[in-house]
């Protein structure tokens, strides 16, 4: 029920497929884009790719001692509800083109007040500079409009999997942390499967993964779930193509038993209606 879902984009006005996700969100308003690092394709490199991350991190200019890292995961100063850097609407010194400061409002309530807000493409054109990413200017709206899509995407299964315990819950998202470096439990069981069984199961690992803290106002509990980012090979137009692994995390017995009934659903449904055209 709602634990992978598979997301197509067609970029409204560019004439490359995809752009990085990562959020690089978060002017000087409190509020902040609710993935940290959300996930798209650059469906630009090639047509026949999967979707991934389109930063290039072999192009860094990093020391070739330091890890790969998507470049707002060390932050200097850092929002505790998002995990991520303080940026500015000012334009890059190296930038050529203008780019929009516009925010977007999501549609993914922050509390009762208000809603998150996706960063605008200058901010999240200066969180890459920021870490020496290198980026084409003219490709960061599209970026963006990517970035806020999956975002949207994931929210709606987080919605789906909360109907079970209360359909008119008005829920939260009150803090999120991206994890890219880290694979959940079941990214580690299905990547073994697929080096086990490649001919069944897909040998690729997702290329983010985000933890969303989600609370139910009603009951005041917090629920963490955690989603992976896998991409997919794109459609034959050239646009991407994502899968959005969104369940509750193994840490609560609620939780458990959430994804206990996901499991067990569609065996009896399928069980009640043989029963019922028997």
């Amino acid at each position: 029920m709602g634990q992978t879902a598979s997301s197509t984009l067609h970029p409204a006005s560019s004439s490359s497929a995809a752009g990085c996700p990562v959020d690089h969100s978060a002017a000087k308003h409190p509020e902040a884009c609710p993935v940290n690092h959300a996930s798209l394709a650059n469906g630009a490199r090639s047509s026949s790719s999967a979707a991934s991350c389109p930063v290039d991190h072999s192009s860094s200019s990093r020391s070739s001692s330091a890890p790969t890292q998507c470049p707002v995961q060390q932050p200097e100063t850092i929002d505790p509800r998002n995990h991520l850097p303080i940026l500015t609407q000012e334009r890059a010194p190296s930038q050529s083109l203008e780019l929009p400061t516009e925010r977007t409002a999501s549609s993914i309530p922050r509390d009762a007040a208000g809603k998150w807000e996706y960063p605008s493409p200058q901010q999240f054109y200066n969180a890459l500079v920021r870490k020496g990413w290198e980026t084409p200017e003219n490709e960061v709206e599209t970026m963006v409009q990517i970035h806020n899509f999956l975002n949207e995407k994931a929210w709606e299964e987080v919605q789906k999997w909360e109907a079970q315990v209360n359909k008119d819950e008005n829920l939260q998202l009150v803090r999120f942390k991206g994890r890219p470096g880290e694979l959940s439990p079941k990214a580690r069981f299905w990547l073994f499967a697929g080096w086990l069984l490649p001919d069944r199961f897909n040998d690729e690992p997702p290329f983010d993964r985000h933890d969303w803290i989600v609370r139910r106002p009603s009951t005041g509990e917090e629920v963490r779930y955690v989603i992976d980012y896998y991409g997919a090979p794109p459609l034959p137009d050239g646009s991407p193509v994502f899968s959005l692994d969104v369940r509750p995390a193994l840490d609560s017995f609620g939780s458990l038993s959430m994804r206990v009934r996901a499991a067990t659903r569609g065996a009896w449904e399928k069980e009640a209606t043989e029963a019922r055209h028997a």
